[in-house]
């Protein structure tokens, strides 16, 4: 048997990992300028991770969700103070993709509507009616096409006012600042507006916070910087530092169901000892403060070479005047640098874990320098 073959991928293996170094098979040294698609949120086998795991596993790695289970009620509990949503509830899935699929279902069972308002350039997940709210045609099958999702502009108003006046839609989705779209922000002033439109016309507001959450943006979720609250709010990514992990923040306008939302693997033991751990390192080593200081460091050197900067803390990226697939190919090969792209051609993203430094930022603009003198 062969692996089905879908990622066009880089000739490079890395065979351990520490902080934001990764080493390959042959020994070479790399600067995770990327993490993983904003994975690595505390740095690559963090003590306190490894050993919250290790120990996790010597005990119990895996029961199902029909017995107790402390851990997750401990997650709810610290994840409710450090998001500021303690009095919401947490449903734990195993991806982005799951709590988006999750969420855009809960808002139709609380709405009884099918409808579901996204953006352009938006990306929500590869999954049903995740893919659907998702804007790529190229990665829709015919089984996905039901028509019950439409699309407008980011921050055109008028738009989502015909839309949401209909009363047909179930919810309204958005992205706290848009990953794979290439790090457009919707501005605290829409935000506001689709808080009170949606609330206006019995439509739901999901916060897509699967990339922008969990401190990357310097809040821990990036539309809290509008002064607005969601309804749901999806999370991963970053959530588990690697372990395969989602959920959903549900607000308590939301009546709880047996049977209303289901997993077999999601909130399992190894998750939740992952969670915590994340939670407590970004806590104990203040890596919310450090996005912040170190995304304004990057930013005010890339404004020294006249750049131009998309994004916010360490969800950044620069757009340059040419397609970015030469550089970065150049940038891992021969800098040794792991950067992203994003469907903006001329976009190099930036997601590295938040533990990095000023030294790194400037290995990356002497490496930028270089290929581009």
């Amino acid at each position: 048997m062969k692996l089905f073959d879908v990622y066009p991928v880089y000739p490079i293996e890395p065979a351990k990992a520490l902080n934001y170094t990764l080493w390959d098979k042959e020994g070479k040294e790399y600067l995770d300028l990327y993490g993983g698609h904003a994975v690595i949120s505390i740095g690559h086998s963090h003590p306190k991770y490894v050993k919250a795991i290790q120990e996790q596993i010597a005990k119990l790695g895996f029961y199902s969700n029909s017995i107790v289970n402390t851990l997750q009620e401990q997650l709810a509990e610290k994840l409710g103070e450090a998001s500021k949503y303690p009095d919401y509830s947490l449903f734990l899935t195993n991806s982005g993709a799951e709590a988006n699929e999750n969420a855009l279902k809960l808002a139709s069972f609380h709405t009884g509507r099918k409808k579901i308002l996204a953006f352009d350039k938006a990306f929500h997940g590869r999954t049903s009616a995740a893919v659907e709210a998702t804007d790529n045609q190229k990665i829709k099958a015919p089984i996905n096409l039901n028509n019950l999702v439409e699309f407008v502009a980011l921050e055109d108003k008028e738009a989502v006012s015909k839309k949401l006046a209909k009363k047909e839609f179930a919810c309204v989705i958005i992205e706290g600042i848009q990953g794979v779209g290439g790090l457009d922000t919707p501005s605290d002033d829409f935000l506001q507006f689709l808080r009170k439109a949606c609330d206006e016309t019995g439509t739901l507001l999901i916060l897509d916070e699967i990339q922008s959450g969990y401190g990357r943006t310097g809040d821990f979720f990036a539309h809290q910087q509008s002064g607005i609250k969601a309804d749901i709010i999806s999370i991963a990514k970053g959530m588990g530092n690697g372990f395969p992990v989602g959920g959903i923040l549900i607000s308590p306008k939301f009546e709880a169901s047996f049977g209303l939302l289901v997993t077999t693997f999601g909130g399992n033991h190894l998750a939740c000892v992952a969670c915590l751990a994340v939670l407590d390192v970004i806590e104990e080593e203040k890596l919310i403060d450090n996005a912040i200081k170190v995304g304004a460091y990057f930013k005010a050197e890339a404004e020294k070479r006249g750049l131009k900067i998309k994004g916010r803390g360490l969800m950044i990226g620069l757009e340059l005047k040419e397609e970015i697939a030469p550089l970065r190919k150049k940038m891992i090969l021969e800098e040794r640098i792991f950067t992203g792209a994003a469907s903006n051609k001329n976009l190099i993203r930036i997601l590295p874990p938040l533990n990095i430094g000023t030294a790194q930022v400037d290995a990356f603009f002497t490496a930028f320098d270089k290929l581009n003198a």
